[in-house]
């Protein structure tokens, strides 16, 4: 497998099919036989970021094109922050079939990252 990790907007996956989505707390992943798209936080020591909710179904996004592919973001008080600082990531995604919306939220004493990236694999 000749495969190499680059940072990518989540807008290049418009319009292309993926056999697989897959999520756990830290990762959402979207591959299918040439392609793996991961949307992913490197974790430092002093921040948190994980994937918050998901609305929708992960299932109705594969085996039909990405109509939508946007990311979002909002720095908004989310009511359950302990944290100095705080970044809500959205991801929206959309095929015939359905509507998905995931949700990421990221905390931290302000001095760390708290975004999220999509990183491209080629297999």
């Amino acid at each position: 497998m000749s495969w190499y990790n680059r940072n990518v907007d989540v807008s290049e996956m418009l319009n292309q099919t993926f056999t697989r989505v897959t999520s756990d707390i830290e990762t959402v992943t979207f591959e299918n036989d040439t392609v793996r798209y991961v949307l992913y936080h490197d974790q430092d020591c002093c921040e948190s970021v994980v994937v918050e909710e998901i609305i929708g179904d992960l299932e109705d996004l594969e085996n039909l094109p990405l109509l939508i592919a946007r990311e979002d973001t909002n720095v908004e008080d989310p009511g359950t922050c302990n944290s100095e600082s705080y970044t809500w990531t959205f991801y929206n995604f959309a095929t015939y079939k359905g509507y998905v919306t995931i949700r990421f939220l990221g905390e931290s004493n302000g001095y760390y990252s708290e975004d999220v990236y999509c990183r491209k694999e080629e297999l």
